[in-house]
């Protein structure tokens, strides 16, 4: 049966990933993720999983990507300079097709910055942290509940579209303590990598099925795969044929872009009659909201909107809520310079003015803050 708890958010993201089957957490400590190990170096033995505190931050990720490749559902933890320090092996894992998940607390920066401050600093950096085209799949997780929900979902879409998804967290939602209801495991729906239907000696490694995404076999099942971050063809050998290279880079793209429907999620509230709509996510969304129910309850028309991933972008969501309604301002609040604020303006294609407001120091809005912010323009 469910049952309640009052987790933190990095505990809630730990339980997540055991639920889902993550078996394998390979990481380094940092401020203002550590929970997240903390609670999987005491869980994961349990269960027969293992975990691994590794050097540093590349070791970490070495060491997931390791365990996905024998066949485990596999995990790493971070924040702020090691998330920037992750994004060659993040890189190594999109072009080589490992299932991964990276959850990223996210802290005030640049370099070392504010570890214990919340910030929404690593937008941009989740969606080209790694060079090259790649396709990028990131959840923003705004409470308790979505950060085990979200990260359960996370192993899901990673296994499904072999490639690693980002749990992007922040300092305040990681954590906070609230109530959530925790799924029985046993009625939980999760999905595992597709596994090699042919015998090894007919086995190509990278020969994509229909929706894009090859089998994968698990290194000591017996199959042969050549595993390297270098474009390859579809025996996993490197390659530099014009043809063969421009084939894997469309296909690692396209396996996600043409399931993009079904991987957007968003919330939405009262925009129907809104004149002004607030864009917010992650932490930042608890305080908009409470601002928007509270100058609707004094008449003023206007909405919410919380993009819950983050890449693939609900750009054309948002697009369409604005052409359905008499949406005039667009207000974007973020613990940042106004990263998502460059995303929502291209996606409304001069509809209605977009109005960036930001916040650096360290701490959240206020709802009285973003209350401002809608009396300012209404």
């Amino acid at each position: 049966m469910p049952k309640a708890e009052f987790w933190q958010g990095n505990k809630a993201i730990a339980m997540g990933g055991i639920d889902a089957g993550c078996m394998f957490f390979g990481g380094y400590p940092i401020t203002p993720s550590t929970e997240i190990a903390e609670v999987m170096a005491e869980e994961l033995p349990k269960i027969g999983g293992k975990f691994i505190q590794m050097e540093d931050e590349i070791a970490g990720i070495a060491a997931a990507l390791g365990a996905a490749i024998a066949g485990n559902k596999a995990m790493t933890g971070t924040s702020g300079p090691g998330f920037s320090l992750k994004q060659e092996l993040l890189g190594y894992a999109y072009m080589a097709e490992i299932p991964l998940v990276c959850a990223d607390v996210q802290r005030g920066g640049p370099s070392t910055g504010l570890p214990t401050k919340v910030s929404q600093g690593d937008v941009m950096q989740a969606k080209w942290g790694t060079h090259g085209d790649h396709a990028t799949i990131a959840y923003s997780p705004s409470s308790v509940q979505e950060c085990y929900d979200l990260t359960i979902k996370a192993f899901n879409v990673a296994e499904r579209f072999r490639q690693p998804v980002l749990i992007m967290t922040d300092e305040v939602v990681g954590h906070m303590r609230e109530r959530i209801v925790v799924s029985d495991p046993s009625s939980l729906e999760l999905v595992d990598r597709k596994r090699p239907s042919v015998p090894p000696d007919k086995f190509v490694p990278y020969l994509a099925d229909d929706d894009d995404v090859p089998p994968m076999a698990a290194f000591g099942d017996g199959y042969h795969w050549h595993l390297t971050g270098l474009t390859s063809n579809d025996f996993g050998f490197p390659t530099n044929n014009s043809a063969e290279i421009e084939k894997k880079v469309n296909r690692i793209l396209r396996k996600v872009d043409r399931f993009r429907s079904e991987i957007v999620e968003y919330d939405d509230e009262s925009w129907e009659d809104a004149e002004i709509l607030v864009v917010s996510f992650g932490c930042v969304s608890r305080s908009a909201l409470r601002a928007v129910r509270e100058c609707r309850s004094r008449g003023v028309k206007v909405g919410h909107f919380r993009p819950i991933t983050l890449w693939p972008f609900a750009d054309a969501e948002l697009e369409k809520i604005v052409e359905d309604s008499p949406i005039k301002h667009v207000i974007v609040p973020e613990l940042n310079m106004g990263q998502m604020f460059l995303e929502i303006d291209r996606a409304i294609h001069g509809k209605c003015k977009v109005h960036s407001r930001t916040l650096l120091n360290g701490e959240l809005f206020k709802p009285a803050d973003i209350i401002s912010y809608i009396e300012e323009v209404a």
